[in-house]
């Protein structure tokens, strides 16, 4: 049976600055979500790796966030459920088939190279790769004060640039500093939108894995940065919380080497994604033969399509454009359950990740969306 689609349009990470962006009076933008407000004050904090089901089971080691979550008010970040697409969806408030973030990496058509998203390690301009305006800058166009609030690495960043560019950013690497800034960026008399990151949960569930003793330590430890942001914030300002993927702990066997399998190499040039959604780009002509190769090895231990079937489906959202089709693989496997589909030659730190993401799974795709009012 294949997985359902994300909730683009309806409940997605895609449509949560629009419905914002709409509460502060912003024309043109869909209020998809209910998003209100007392004042036009808004502080969105995105916490990498808060998937809704981890809030849920561990809500003991976060009573804040715990007592703001709703189950009904849960949100999908849209595939892949990974860092970069997701913060593509947020950020320009549409689905990956129209930003083109399609992935952790992805393959550069024009050339054959692959792209870390992250990293940012191809000579592409940001700006060209996704062309379309982000929600940080038609708010600015609109007259509202935008900050963004992150560490300073960030600033520039390719990434930043294609996904988050508009306003003003604030660099601020310690937490406290990021809560000053939260607070002054809201200290204005006219509408006003912070963005404000915080990486450190996903970075120990991957080393450590989600439920971890250190996990539940930095699970509290991000709990208390939340709560002291929204008492930062001015009186009757709405601060958001949300996450951008959410993440499973990968058992040692529930691995498949892709490089130790010949079957899974046969008519493959390239793969690209990450080991929970896996892009295998094909020689010509050869893509029928590898899923049907793909599908037979794996087994139910990934979903695997060719690309039109992914797009048919609503993968990706209601549109793709035609510069993002081709940097999606001719074949796409999607890991089901625990497993993941890992190459060493591609990524060689996999052996290091014990916590992993990316999957059509409701434990990648699901994040919370919390509200208070300060």
């Amino acid at each position: 049976m294949p997985p359902p689609s994300p909730r683009y349009g309806s409940a997605s990470l895609a449509d949560l600055l629009p419905s914002v962006l709409a509460a502060l009076g912003v024309p043109g933008e869909q209020a998809v979500l209910d998003v209100a407000l007392e004042r036009p004050l808004v502080c969105l904090l995105l916490v990498d790796g808060l998937g809704a089901d981890l809030l849920a089971e561990h809500a003991a080691h976060a009573p804040f966030l715990a007592g703001l979550h709703d189950r009904a008010r849960d949100l999908d970040c849209g595939f892949p459920s990974t860092t970069a697409t997701s913060l593509g969806s947020l950020g320009v408030g549409r689905p990956p088939g129209v930003h083109g973030l399609a992935g952790y990496t992805v393959r550069v058509p024009e050339t054959g190279a692959v792209l870390n998203h992250l990293r940012w390690d191809q000579p592409i301009d940001a700006e060209r790769w996704q062309p379309y305006s982000t929600a940080f800058e038609r708010a600015a166009a609109a007259g509202v004060a935008v900050t963004r609030i992150g560490p300073w690495s960030f600033h520039g960043t390719g990434l930043t640039t294609a996904a988050l560019r508009g306003g003003d950013y604030r660099g601020a690497d310690a937490l406290g500093e990021r809560i000053i800034e939260a607070g002054r960026a809201l200290e204005t008399p006219g509408p006003a939108l912070a963005y404000v990151y915080e990486g450190d949960l996903d970075s120990v569930g991957h080393r450590q894995a989600p439920g971890s003793a250190a996990w539940l330590q930095q699970l509290a430890l991000t709990d208390g940065f939340a709560a002291r942001v929204a008492e930062a914030l001015p009186a009757g300002a709405t601060l958001l919380v949300t996450g951008d993927h959410g993440m499973v702990t990968v058992p040692e066997d529930a691995r498949v080497d892709l490089d130790a399998n010949p079957a899974l190499r046969e008519g493959v040039e390239a793969l690209a994604s990450e080991p929970r959604a896996r892009y295998v780009h094909t020689r010509p002509g050869a893509a029928e033969d590898v899923r049907a190769a793909w599908a037979g090895t794996l087994g139910d231990r990934a979903w695997v399509v060719l690309r039109d079937e992914a797009i048919e489906a609503g993968w990706y959202g209601p549109e793709v454009v035609d510069a993002v089709r081709p940097r999606l693989g001719d074949v796409i496997a999607v890991a089901r359950g625990q497993h993941a589909l890992v190459s060493l030659s591609v990524e060689p730190f996999a052996p290091l990740l014990k916590g992993m993401h990316g999957s059509l799974e409701a434990s990648d795709q699901r994040i919370p969306l919390l509200s208070v009012r300060a």
